[in-house]
């Protein structure tokens, strides 16, 4: 698989209860668009952008307890499952509506939101003019959004126009009911291409019936070369060690370098920028013996405070190449978070899609891939300036990331976390 890439893609699948509305509308695989045109300067204040970028990071990591629990590698996308779920809120309604902003860390009403998170693809969209991707060629961070809905099912004029004026999505038109694995087939083409061929069969069969009435997707693709590159000749074998006891041996890239550092109680914090310094990956190296307390803690908030710690420092700094995947039906970690009715086929209330209760979400599937080598990282983006210092040069801090650590890719500029991940085996 091709080391370049970082893709992440969220499905939403919602079923009604009961018998669909028939309306006419265009055949199978056309494109039912609002007449209403996406909205390129949204009138979004300072506070209000804020309160994305706060309550997407208490999401973001509000999540990660939830799933820390999985064995092994970790990594997802949390801006990219807020961004496919928020889609779906523009259609709730009642306890549904309230429920699914009280887990999701949604702060701002439903007028402010959408507009807000406009706002911030607008901003993430901008970036890496001029900068290199690690393959050699241009700097991508690809983000887009699709909606498919049931040839002659009603949808509201309102939610679809919500959908275009802010996430530049139009109604993609399937039969889910007569050609059920034909629709999956094209969705899962369409994840295919937009992630360059390296996410595939991401809806796997059954997952899609008869009675799917909308899917909501959106992919993520990144690829971004290092600021600084590792030097592939200082890249040696040497051993990893595991929370169990045992260890591995894995290629150790090396170098030193200028870049952000901070150290607290039990840790160390290093920040590798990516060309164009506008995006970076944080590292979080918990103590040995010390990786259990630090993940159990970890929150936005903690998080926060260590990135504002950052300061330019020498470091030698000695990290694992990485590859790996993950993927995760998300529907039993929401529920248990705390938006439960949203997933009752009894009780979910997305009226505000076609105006009446019929429909609830049936899943959400999740999956992403990293690989981190010493050209750069594909994985998502956050953006941080590393400033020179004039002072006499000190010993560089060393910083080995020999054991199990965490990560996120963030913007540094709105502070946005776009992806979040954890190393327990980078040979796995």
């Amino acid at each position: 698989m091709n080391r370049r890439l970082i893709a992440v893609l969220v499905i939403v699948l919602l079923l009604p209860v009961i018998a669909s509305i028939q309306m006419a509308q265009p055949a199978a695989g056309e494109v039912l668009k609002s007449d209403k045109e996406r909205i390129t300067s949204p009138d979004v204040s300072t506070s209000e952008q804020a309160l994305l970028v706060e309550g997407n990071s208490a999401f973001a990591f509000e999540l990660y307890q939830a799933l820390k629990g999985e064995e092994g590698n970790l990594f997802y996308s949390p801006y990219s499952i807020s961004l496919a779920l928020a889609m779906t809120y523009a259609g709730a309604s009642g306890e549904t509506a309230q429920q699914m902003a009280d887990t999701l860390q949604l702060l701002l009403d439903q007028d402010k939101l959408h507009p807000a998170f406009n706002w911030l693809d607008a901003e993430l969209a901008k970036r890496g003019e001029g900068a290199e991707g690690k393959d050699g060629e241009g700097f991508r961070l690809n983000i887009v959004n699709a909606i498919w809905g049931q040839k002659d099912y009603e949808f509201l004029s309102d939610f679809l126009d919500v959908l275009a004026e802010n996430y530049g999505a139009g109604l993609r038109i399937l039969d889910f009911m007569t050609e059920t694995e034909k629709s999956r087939l094209t969705i899962n083409d369409w994840v295919s291409d937009q992630t360059e061929g390296r996410i595939e069969d991401l809806i796997p069969q059954g997952a899609i019936d008869e009675l799917t009435r909308l899917v909501l997707t959106n992919a993520i693709y990144f690829n971004a070369a290092w600021e600084y590159p590792f030097d592939e000749d200082m890249t040696a074998d040497g051993p990893f060690y595991l929370l169990d006891g045992g260890q591995v041996t894995v290629p150790m890239m090396k170098q030193t370098e200028s870049f952000g550092y901070t150290e607290g109680e039990g840790y160390q914090a290093v920040e590798l920028l990516y060309d164009g310094d506008e995006l970076s990956m944080v590292i979080f190296l918990p103590e040995a013996g010390e990786f259990e307390a630090f993940e159990e803690g970890l929150q936005a908030q903690q998080v926060c405070d260590i990135i504002s710690g950052l300061q330019p420092t020498e470091v030698a700094l000695t990290m694992p190449q990485f590859e790996f995947d993950s993927e995760f039906s998300l529907k039993d970690t929401l529920a248990g978070m705390g938006m439960p009715i949203a997933f009752s086929p009894h009780d979910a209330d997305f009226s505000g899609m076609t105006g009446k209760p019929e429909l609830f979400i049936s899943d959400v599937v999740h999956k992403a891939f990293v690989a981190v080598d010493e050209a750069g990282t594909e994985a998502a983006a956050a953006t941080a300036v590393i400033v020179g210092t004039t002072a006499v040069p000190e010993p560089p801090v060393k910083v080995t990331l020999d054991r199990p650590f965490i990560f996120l890719i963030r913007d540094i500029e709105t502070g946005a976390i776009l992806f979040v991940g954890r190393v327990m085996n980078p040979g796995a």
